[in-house]
């Protein structure tokens, strides 16, 4: 569909829609002390209240991809939105961790189907080529800005107006771009007269890969509190591996998988969705840990470590709209290895000031160089990670590369979680200097993780089986394979 049929309207719309799921996956770190003592959380209930969410979310995302490329994409992204609305407010008014935990799941439901639905959308509306690359570089801009944004939101809402409203406000904001889609985005074409039946969707194979990525990251937690080769942590484990194996089944014998065969093998899909989860990875860690940092160690309410976050989101949405201009100086695998590195480099000199004598101000360096890295990754890895992809299937190539992030996202809390609970020795209660120690190992290794991923952007330079190389022009960042696309 040319970019006139959408409009400006629509990508804003749209890029609203992203920015609400976004703003969910952040929202509720900086007030975590608050629901958990609203709600009667433990430790571990507190990263679950976080993990619920991504776990749904991320897992769901291939479901809602395909989904959408069946059923259509404006129908998906609308009755997403709908139950991420309705999933909002049953989260608010919460008053035990089960009921919050899963209104928290079904809201991830609902994110799973909204957000690849509109990244179709987006991708349909502008042609390959420049309008494409700038309308990602917004989306990029959007997502990027919305788990910053989230954090800063949570903190004067927690403050201001008590911890459920964070979630009321995200079921408000689903309402009013819910109401705006159905306005202002273009509806679903109609099917062509004698297409075949579309076949149903493959609930087996969702199921094997949500059950498989939650039991991994069961795994991962119960880590904190048994031994890593105690029952509780191997049962968790075995069973993941069991239930991907069954994913692995029902996507050989679907006719319509979740991920369509030879996907993988297209473009830049493969490394950039693994480049994508290492990314999520220390994304997740960062917007979990640094709050707690700045409110258990230094001394902060939710407003203030809220507003401390402004600096974090400023250098994300400019690392963004930086990324297409640094691509065509760099080239765009050069410019991702150093966003990368520029993560590392920040996460590195966080870690070296994670103590109680550090002062505010002292983290609005490290954390505007993630920032300015995360959002140029951002921006460079969805744009080769739906490049190239025919549009029937652009719906589950954009479900896949949020899946991977957010599974990253989940399996990396799960870890920095876990490593800064041996440090501190599990205990909430410990002083300022031993949870700095915590936070201060978690940073470490996302930093690890940020130069291991840096270290892996030469995968980006292979030639796909087309036997097209990559771009570097920022026109074509989005669309690394434009001539496929357009086959």
């Amino acid at each position: 569909m040319p970019h006139a049929a959408g409009g400006r309207y629509p990508l804003a719309v749209l890029s609203a829609g992203q920015f609400v799921v976004v703003l969910s996956t952040s929202v509720v770190n900086v007030a975590l002390p608050q629901i958990r003592d609203g709600a009667g959380l433990s430790d571990t209930g507190m990263s679950w209240v976080v993990n619920a969410y991504g776990l749904a979310f991320g897992a769901l995302l291939l479901l809602g991809g395909r989904a959408a490329d069946l059923a259509g994409a404006r129908r998906v992204l609308t009755a997403g939105l709908g139950l991420f609305a309705v999933a909002s407010v049953a989260a608010g008014l919460a008053d035990t961790a089960g009921v919050l935990i899963a209104a928290r799941t079904a809201q991830g439901v609902g994110a799973a189907a909204a957000a690849p639905a509109g990244l179709a959308l987006v991708v349909r509306f502008h042609p390959p080529g420049s309008a494409r690359a700038r309308a990602l570089a917004v989306w990029g801009a959007v997502s990027g800005a919305g788990g910053a944004a989230g954090v800063l939101l949570g903190g004067v809402l927690a403050e201001v107006l008590g911890w459920p409203w964070i979630f009321h406000a995200c079921g408000l904001g689903a309402a009013l771009v819910l109401g705006a889609t159905l306005r202002r985005v273009p509806a679903d074409p109609a099917p062509p007269l004698g297409a075949a039946v579309r076949p149903r969707p493959d609930l087996l194979g969702a199921f094997a890969v949500t059950a498989s990525a939650a039991s991994l990251v069961h795994g991962v937690t119960a880590v904190r509190t048994h031994g890593p080769a105690d029952p509780y942590v191997l049962g968790p484990l075995a069973a993941a591996v069991l239930l991907f194996l069954l994913f692995l089944y029902a996507e050989r014998r679907h006719p319509a998988p979740l991920v369509p065969p030879g996907l993988l093998r297209r473009g830049l899909v493969a490394p950039a969705n693994l480049l994508s989860a290492l990314v999520g990875a220390v994304w997740v860690g960062l917007f979990f840990h640094l709050p707690l940092l700045q409110q258990e160690v230094l001394g902060f309410g939710p407003l203030a470590a809220g507003l401390a976050q402004l600096p974090l989101a400023a250098a994300t949405m400019l690392g963004s709209w930086l990324a297409p201009r640094s691509a065509r100086r760099l080239g765009p695998h050069r410019n991702l290895a150093a966003a990368l590195l520029a993560q590392a480099a920040g996460f590195a000199w966080l870690a070296l000031l994670s103590t109680p004598a550090t002062g505010p101000a002292a983290l609005t360096g490290p954390t505007a160089l993630i920032g300015l890295g995360l959002g140029a990754a951002f921006v460079q890895l969805t744009g080769a990670a739906v490049g190239g992809v025919p549009p029937a299937d652009s719906g589950v190539a954009g479900g896949l590369v949020n899946t991977t992030r957010q599974l990253g996202g989940a399996v990396g809390l799960a870890l920095t979680g876990t490593l800064a609970a041996a440090v501190t020795g599990g205990d909430p209660a410990a002083g300022p200097a031993v949870l700095a120690d915590g936070h201060r190992a978690a940073f470490l290794l996302a930093a690890a993780t940020a130069a291991a991923a840096a270290a892996l952007t030469p995968l980006l330079f292979r030639r796909d089986p087309a036997g097209t190389r990559p771009d570097p022009a920022p026109d074509h960042t989005a669309d690394h394979t434009a001539e496929g696309a357009r086959r």
